[in-house]
């Protein structure tokens, strides 16, 4: 099954930037296993916020959890999720590509 992930981080404020950074780099090897794995399928930001949309795949409801709470970062997020189903216009869209990315601005 595949999921929309919405994610949002909020730290507490008294917590030690040495913390932080360590969590955060905690957050991004784990988040490369899942990737690895198959779980994370796509991935993005959300401009101006620590905050990301993501597909993930898992057999059901109770393994995209352990995947979501297996993350170093869960005691402090806000996580949304929603069951994707098929489209009858799915198998006309391309899809995205491998390393989809913004073209650079083109100097005047």
């Amino acid at each position: 099954m595949e999921f929309l992930i919405e994610i949002e981080v909020t730290f507490p404020q008294d917590m030690p930037d040495d913390r932080r950074s360590e969590l955060i780099a905690a957050e991004r090897l784990r988040g490369a296993e899942l990737t690895e794995a198959g779980v994370i399928r796509a991935i993005w930001r959300v401009p101006g916020r620590f905050a990301n949309r993501a597909i993930w795949s898992a057999v059901d409801a109770t393994e995209l959890h352990a995947a979501i709470s297996s993350l170093p970062l869960w005691r402090y997020c806000s996580v949304e999720v929603t069951a994707l189903a098929q489209h009858d216009l799915g198998a006309r869209c391309p899809g995205l590509a491998a390393g989809l990315r913004v073209p650079a601005p083109v100097p005047q």
